[in-house]
């Protein structure tokens, strides 16, 4: 059963906020370097990576709702130039949305277990512009 990781999407407000943001980052990386990989960079190191790495997903959640989520690739642990450990989520960039979870505010990063995990969307709802999907979340009908 693989393991999850989950975080807050910090600065975006909609899912398609999210889908658009993510090429762009990717298409400027690779200006620089055009093996560049997508990634997330955190303080904190896991440390159950096997786990993680075993079909594990970063889970981001937006506006208080799990709403999409990106396959772990790889994990890496290094020194920043001010010699603080930092660690590198590095992210499939395709993205998949789920279907809405609520969750509250956090810092930093959490396991996700699989059984906690919301289930990839799909179905009628999925069409749905994101601020009717917002409207309709917050009034408890997705």
């Amino acid at each position: 059963m693989a393991l999850h990781l989950i975080k807050l999407c910090v600065g975006v407000d909609t899912l398609d906020d999210f889908q658009a943001w993510v090429p762009q980052r990717l298409a400027h990386m690779r200006l620089r370097d055009p093996k560049a990989r997508l990634f997330h960079t955190t303080r904190m190191v896991p440390k159950r990576i096997e786990e993680l790495l075993d079909g594990g997903s970063l889970y981001w959640v937006i506006k208080g709702q799990v709403q999409a989520r990106q396959k772990l690739l790889a994990i890496e642990p290094f020194v920043d130039g001010g010699g603080i450990r930092r660690c590198h989520l590095v992210l499939d960039d395709t993205i998949v949305p789920t279907v809405w979870q609520p969750r509250r505010a956090f810092q930093g990063w959490r396991y996700l277990v699989e059984k906690d995990a919301p289930a990839d969307a799909g179905g009628e709802d999925t069409d749905l512009p994101g601020h009717l999907r917002v409207e309709l979340s917050e009034l408890g009908l997705l």
